[in-house]
């Protein structure tokens, strides 16, 4: 057990990305509590949490990518199980936010399932959840408990620094990540260019102009999520079309659906700068793909939730910082 400042402290990881639960617990000096996940021949999770969690802070590790409805599953159980251990306060760590993406109503009859997921975890007994990089901003809306959403760009930003990249324009891969682009841009004092596209359905892009200039200039793409990777392939190969040097891409949550960890290896694309929020299975660490490390700064978010110090601080870039 840990004890930090007179609190009592628990950290949990479930199914999704133990590796990422270690990393947290070696910034914090927060030992993994134990426990016990299985199934019943019929599929149904089972959770066992060997230790007391009565009148403690508990944090649990579960970012909800593939697959995404077991790792719901397995939280909402876990957290169901600590409410009825007495925890103190239920604080779920998912960096990334399954069903996320479905955040309005863009025809008639569809769900919003971003807010159904926001109901259920707050039904369940959750009292905090640490974000980052919600695909919307308005998903913090959904909650009526606290919800933290860090940001990634620090981290992206210190090792874009440390390459030397020179001419860079900051790439926004649609209209609708232009502010997203804009912010990270000011941080090279690099100007933007947008990719005009549209979807003629889900996952499939088709680029149908480029807004800016990118001959002879070094372009990174930013944008929050990358699943097929069609997106950004196609807007890569648009971008060297136009003159662009290199193309990298930045994204904070990788979900390399199918194959696409095998396109990106054979595309255009100079490198892809991703975050651990999500696991990589051995066979999707490509050469192309660099995966940086989130543990530091959700650990400190940790410790400054702990200690009753803002977080806001954590999402911005200092270069004498320690992210």
């Amino acid at each position: 057990m840990a004890e930090i400042h007179g609190i009592k402290v628990k950290l949990f990881t479930l199914n999704s990305n133990p590796e990422l639960a270690r990393e947290i617990s070696e910034y914090t000096k927060i030992p993994l509590a134990e426990c016990t996940l299985s199934r019943f021949a019929d599929g149904e999770v089972n959770i066992n949490i060997a230790e007391t969690v009565r009148g403690h802070s508990v944090f649990v590790v579960q970012p909800t990518s593939e697959p995404v409805n077991e790792n719901y599953m397995e939280l909402l159980i876990m957290i169901d199980a600590l409410k009825r251990a007495s925890a103190k306060s239920i604080n779920v760590i998912m960096p990334y936010y399954g069903y996320s993406r479905q955040d309005r109503k863009a025809m008639p009859r569809q769900p919003i399932s971003a807010k159904l997921v926001a109901d259920l975890l707050t039904m369940a007994g959750a009292t905090r959840v640490l974000s980052m990089d919600l695909h919307a901003g308005q998903i913090q809306g959904f909650f009526n408990i606290p919800i933290d959403n860090f940001e990634a760009a620090p981290i992206m930003v210190r090792y874009i620094k440390e390459k030397n990249i020179e001419d860079i324009v900051v790439v926004s891969p649609d209209h609708g990540g232009t502010t997203r682009a804009r912010k990270f841009a000011l941080n090279f004092n690099a100007p933007i260019a947008i990719i005009d596209k549209r979807r003629p359905k889900p996952n499939v892009a088709e680029v149908m102009n480029i807004i800016g200039e990118v001959d002879g200039k070094n372009c990174i793409i930013v944008d929050d999520i990358v699943d097929t990777a069609g997106t950004i392939i196609i807007a890569a190969n648009a971008l060297k079309a136009a003159g662009a040097k290199d193309v990298y891409v930045v994204c904070t949550h990788p979900l390399l659906s199918g194959d696409a960890a095998d396109r990106i290896q054979k595309s255009e694309i100079t490198e892809l700068i991703a975050t651990n929020s999500i696991r990589l299975p051995e066979g999707k660490r490509v050469p192309k793909i660099r995966q940086l490390s989130i543990a530091k700064i959700i650990g400190q978010g940790i410790l400054n939730i702990i200690e009753d110090k803002p977080i806001s601080d954590l999402f911005e870039y200092n270069p004498l910082n320690k992210f």
